[in-house]
């Protein structure tokens, strides 16, 4: 029988309690989170697998690229008034060797193609939709 092998390229497995907290946050998303889970589901930015509500310990990312590293986190207004918690994260997160790229609720509800075009740049890709109709 062969034993099984560490997949070194997945992220390790998260406590049920995070897991239970992503779920929620998934119910519960934002319109701008919806709106760009549209754009990036299914693999329609450039193919990349783009995961939503994505835990990182301690904290759970909008939405997560495990492939390339990359979070993307769309700030509400009242990430104004956490401003200094959110740079916190954010650090904690870098740390942990992921990039973070940030979006304000109207970026992405005014343009979300703007933003998914970002999001490729961020990756030094060219930004190239895959099987969905322009938002």
């Amino acid at each position: 029988m062969r034993g099984l092998e560490p997949r070194t390229n997945m992220p390790p497995r998260q406590d049920t309690q995070s897991t239970s907290r992503a779920r929620d946050l998934r119910a519960r998303q934002t319109e701008a989170e919806s709106l760009l889970w549209y754009a990036l589901r299914g693999r329609r930015l450039c193919g990349l697998k783009f995961r939503r509500q994505f835990p990182i310990e301690p904290f759970i990312a909008d939405f997560a690229c495990i492939e390339h590293r990359l979070v993307v986190e769309i700030d509400g207004g009242y990430h104004d008034d956490v401003y200094e918690q959110d740079q916190s994260r954010q650090q904690r997160i870098e740390a942990a060797g992921w990039q973070v790229i940030r979006f304000r609720n109207e970026e992405v509800l005014s343009d979300v193609e703007a933003v998914t075009v970002a999001i490729a740049r961020q990756l030094r890709l060219e930004p190239e939709f895959r099987g969905r109709k322009p938002i």
